[in-house]
């Protein structure tokens, strides 16, 4: 008789064992549910927040006013890496848009040799810089339409180093050829009034230059984090 409370206690801690051990599991599926939802089965980020991670943007200050860019990051990261650091690091700080084309149609900067509309300009469109980018066209959604940003190069499909251009029209025929790492998102109609700045036409003393630099000149690249 003696014993029996001392059993009937021994039950009840029993009980409140099993109660907070149940609590606990549920707790520790709920934690692991939240973490599995949040980075995925095997550790790696979820597609939303990789993709708005990998999102940059740019401010081009021209003469004919600035625009905004959305740099593709995932799908051009070591182009988009090098256009930044160039960027940040004022290399394209008042450069020329050297070629002002109809066919295909664009606009193209980033050529050094152009700095304050100066040097040698049967030389513009030549120049580079030290750094080199390969042929980055793995995303097939992406395409020259009018608004988006290329990388220049040279015959070597992995040439590209700082000269870009920006399509004003479709130009679906360079697609799979050039690095699209870019679109613009607001003042498109800058880039417009670039592409009418008068030329010497493809044929002139200087082919598809602009006939008065300080008309299309490139003042500066700002990297932003968001628009």
């Amino acid at each position: 008789m003696v014993n029996k409370p001392r059993r009937r206690k021994q039950v009840g801690h029993g009980r409140t064992y099993l109660v907070l051990g149940v609590v606990l599991v549920v707790i520790a599926v709920g934690v692991s549910y939240a973490y599995m939802a949040k980075v995925g089965p095997f550790g790696n980020q979820s597609t939303s927040t990789t993709t708005k991670g990998s999102v940059l943007y740019a401010r081009i200050n021209t003469t004919q006013g600035s625009f905004e860019v959305e740099l593709f990051n995932s799908s051009a990261p070591k182009t988009v890496a090098n256009f930044v650091s160039l960027a940040k690091s004022g290399f394209y700080d008042n450069l020329v848009w050297h070629r002002i084309a109809t066919n295909p149609a664009v606009i193209q900067t980033g050529d050094p040799l152009t700095k304050n509309a100066g040097g040698d300009r049967s030389l513009w469109g030549s120049g580079n810089s030290s750094t080199h980018v390969p042929l980055e066209v793995t995303n097939s959604s992406l395409h020259n339409y009018a608004g988006y940003l290329g990388m220049a190069r040279g015959s070597d499909p992995n040439s590209g180093t700082c000269q870009f251009y920006i399509n004003t029209q479709n130009n679906t025929g360079l697609d799979g050829r050039y690095t699209v790492f870019g679109r613009v998102i607001s003042g498109m109609s800058v880039v417009d009034e670039l592409a009418a700045v008068q030329t010497y036409g493809s044929s002139g003393l200087y082919p598809e230059q602009p006939v008065n630099p300080t008309q299309a000149m490139l003042f500066s690249i700002t990297i932003l984090s968001s628009p």
